[in-house]
């Protein structure tokens, strides 16, 4: 992005407990006249300075004394909107940079800010989101046990969100009613759920309807390649699926579990998290089948 052909300065809120990181992204910034530079050393700090300053960037470490990154970066989401949020960190689990992909614009490892500082910053700034190499975070596949549908909208709406906001593609496969429930909870979110459907980032399917296997990898081939035209780089696909649940609440535990290891194979070739939605049913919770369901997934929340 040629900042000077905009013809205007940026304001940059750098925020880092240790004094020589802050030092050193103001020198590297120094490099592009048309920054304005502010800094923080707290989390709690970066939230204030936001609200008062409205910087158009935000240079934000995650391991912050007094409030975390991630929580700060939350805040901030709320008080300055416009403002786009760069995560530089040490940090590399895969659970912490995914979270902080879903909150800000891009991440940067520590160990890499010398070449790709300046490169992500530009990148932001034009509106697109940027990784550090060797930051993408493998696939996921994660289990989550719903005590009603009110709970399982709450955990859709922002599986879905955080992917589409991260500038990533979904693939929900809920009952119809669920589909039209997330859709109005998205547009509330402020999600441009409609935008995301006619860019080809966003599809959705009947979880009632067994799925051909060969439409689901062509679909999830499209969802990526809307994403990188969408100008994501290395898109995933965030995938919701209920159906597996349900056949299980049907007592149709194999058919269940069947689906479950299509979806572990999906991981294996393709960059993807997978967020199975199952019910709690009461008269099934000593099932010995569920420690297979939990045996199949990386990841269980309830």
């Amino acid at each position: 992005m040629d900042r000077k052909r905009i013809g205007r300065s940026f304001k940059v809120l750098v925020v880092d407990d240790f004094e020589a990181f802050r030092r050193f992204a103001h020198s590297a910034l120094r490099q592009k006249a048309e920054f304005q530079i502010t800094e923080a050393s707290d989390g709690l700090e970066a939230v204030l300075k936001a609200e008062e300053l409205r910087p158009d960037l935000i240079l934000m470490d995650i391991g912050l004394p007094r409030m975390n990154g991630l929580e700060s970066a939350r805040r901030i989401q709320r008080l300055a909107p416009s403002a786009k949020i760069l995560f530089l960190s040490q940090e590399s689990s895969p659970a912490v940079v995914t979270e902080a992909l879903g909150l800000g614009a891009g991440y940067v490892n520590k160990g890499r800010a010398q070449s790709d500082l300046l490169p992500a910053i530009d990148a932001v700034l034009s509106g697109k989101q940027f990784v550090s190499g060797g930051a993408q975070t493998p696939s996921t596949h994660q289990l989550m046990f719903c005590s009603d549908d009110a709970a399982l909208l709450v955990g859709l709406a922002h599986f879905v969100a955080s992917a589409l906001s991260a500038g990533n593609s979904s693939f929900v496969l809920a009952t119809k009613s669920h589909q039209h429930a997330l859709i109005q909870r998205l547009h509330w979110r402020g999600v441009d759920i409609d935008a995301a459907i006619q860019r080809g980032t966003y599809v959705s399917l009947d979880s009632d309807k067994e799925p051909d296997p060969t439409r689901f990898i062509e679909t999830i081939t499209g969802l990526i390649d809307a994403a990188s035209k969408a100008g994501k780089q290395s898109p995933r696909v965030a995938i919701f699926c209920e159906r597996a649940g349900r056949l299980w609440a049907e007592d149709k535990t194999d058919e269940a579990i069947r689906f479950e290891e299509f979806g572990n194979e999906l991981a294996r070739d393709h960059v993807i998290d997978i967020l199975c939605a199952y019910p709690l049913v009461s008269t099934r919770e000593n099932d010995p089948a569920l420690n297979r369901i939990r045996a199949i997934h990386f990841d269980i929340s309830f």
